[in-house]
C-alpha cells in the first residue's frame, strides 16, 4: 500500500506560479503523474515522470509546467508557471507500483483572472 499526501495548492493570480508536492510513504519505482479536475469536467492527465526521469506533459500545459520527482525523498513536484484561469481545477498525484495504481485526495489550485 502506497499513502501519497499532495501540498502546495493555493490561490494565485493569472501569471503567477505555484509549485505541487506529492510525499510518498515509500518508494516508487513506476511512473508518477499529476491530474486534474476542473468543476464540471473529468480528470486529464498533466504530466507523467518515470523512473528514468522521462516526462509527457498535456499540450495545454507545454512550455509553463514542469514535473519533476526526487527518489531520495520520494517525492514529485509540479512548478507551475503563467499560470491561467483554465488552471483552476482540482490536482491529484499518482503513483504506478507494481500492478497498482494509488490516488492522492487531490490539493485544490484556484487561478484568479
Amino acid at each position: 500500500q502506497v499513502q501519497l499526501v499532495e501540498s502546495g495548492g493555493g490561490l494565485v493570480q493569472a501569471g503567477g506560479s505555484l509549485r505541487l508536492s506529492c510525499a510518498a510513504s515509500r518508494i516508487i519505482f513506476g511512473s508518477m503523474g499529476w491530474h486534474r479536475q476542473a468543476p464540471g469536467k473529468q480528470r486529464e492527465l498533466v504530466a507523467t515522470i518515470n523512473s528514468r526521469g522521462s516526462t509527457i506533459y498535456a499540450d495545454s500545459v507545454k512550455g509553463r509546467f514542469t514535473i519533476s520527482r526526487d527518489n531520495a525523498e520520494n517525492t514529485l513536484f509540479l512548478q507551475m508557471n503563467s499560470l491561467k484561469a483554465e488552471d483552476t481545477a482540482v490536482y491529484y498525484c499518482n503513483a504506478i507500483s507494481g500492478l497498482s495504481v494509488y490516488w492522492g485526495q487531490g490539493t485544490q489550485v484556484t487561478v484568479s483572472s
